[in-house]
């Protein structure tokens, strides 16, 4: 009697774990067709559109794969600002400062899908940081070959990638812009189901968004220990904006970039007090004040470059095999 109730109870515990597992892969299907953080190109003009903007769209290739940014104008007398977008994001996480009217009048302004994200091979991610900024790196060189100042704008981990990009690449950049960033090993949360999620099991059900972000962060702490050497490159001026009530990307990289960042021209850090992760859209303001700020400081740095001859070589070269989205 008991060897039989424990087989039906064996049976039923495995029908509710198969159903279990059926309503898991339903609701990771359903959650990555309607929830991807991006917005296709017709979706972008419409939105832009919509406010009486020009919007500009083009693909290019590198690494194998085709990447995908957005850009405001390519006027040669103004100064450019690359908008780099954390995870899970896409470059319309920055429409709202690629539509603001005071930036649009300052600046050239740019939006990269990074690679995973948007349609820079969505659901595809790249963990090498330094990989992810030599594929960054053909829009800033297809932007140099106009003499003026580039300054990058990175949000969470998207602040990884542009140090990178000013460590491996500095006659490029001019000025950085970090909010909420992820710069030290180790001193961010990573959530217990981050790793569940990328066993056999359930990596392949996931949305494609949150399996980019996850491998990302699963890796970031390596990543950024690979870079620890490097950061003595990085003579930029810098903006470092940051919630005192973050606890996704933990304070303390207020401190390591302090620390760390001593080349730096001049290092601003402002910590925005009762402000969580997300302050991109809740200090937008201040940001953008800051943002037209470094545009003069980007000035500056530029003009009182000596590395002339290396770097209008290196801003003579141009992007491989772009393609434009027409309405």
């Amino acid at each position: 009697m008991i060897t039989f109730l424990q087989r039906i109870s064996r049976k039923k515990a495995v029908r509710i774990v198969g159903i279990s597992y059926l309503l898991i892969i339903a609701i990771g299907f359903t959650l990555d067709y309607y929830y991807q953080f991006r917005l296709s190109d017709e979706a972008t003009f419409a939105y832009f559109n919509g406010k009486k903007q020009p919007i500009n769209i083009r693909y290019y290739q590198t690494h194998g794969r085709e990447m995908r940014y957005v850009y405001t104008g390519d006027n040669a007398a103004k100064p450019t600002i690359l908008f780099i977008h954390g995870a899970p994001s896409s470059s319309s996480y920055f429409r709202d400062y690629l539509s603001d009217t005071l930036l649009r009048q300052q600046a050239n302004l740019f939006a990269v899908d990074r690679p995973g994200y948007g349609y820079s091979g969505f659901g595809d991610p790249v963990v090498d940081i330094q990989q992810q900024a030599a594929m960054i790196r053909p829009i800033l060189d297809s932007l140099h070959q106009a003499h003026r100042p580039v300054i990058l704008v990175a949000a969470s981990y998207g602040t990884s990638v542009a140090s990178r990009i000013a460590m491996d690449y500095p006659q490029l950049i001019d000025g950085l812009v970090l909010l909420a960033p992820a710069l030290a090993p180790g001193e961010e949360k990573t959530y217990s189901i981050s790793y569940v999620l990328e066993t056999p099991l359930f990596s392949w059900v996931q949305p494609r968004m949150i399996h980019s972000a996850n491998v990302e962060k699963l890796s970031h702490e390596q990543q950024l220990k690979n870079m620890l050497p490097y950061w003595k490159n990085i003579t930029v001026p810098v903006i470092y904006f940051q919630g005192d009530k973050d606890e996704l990307i933990y304070t303390s990289n207020a401190a390591f970039a302090k620390a760390h960042l001593v080349n730096s021209q001049c290092l601003t850090v402002k910590m925005l007090p009762d402000l969580g992760h997300l302050i991109a859209f809740k200090a937008k303001s201040e940001i953008t004040k800051a943002i037209a700020e470094m545009t003069g400081l980007a000035a500056d740095y530029y003009a009182s470059r000596t590395d002339a001859p290396q770097r209008m070589e290196a801003r003579s070269k141009a992007i491989v095999s772009t393609r434009t989205s027409v309405q």
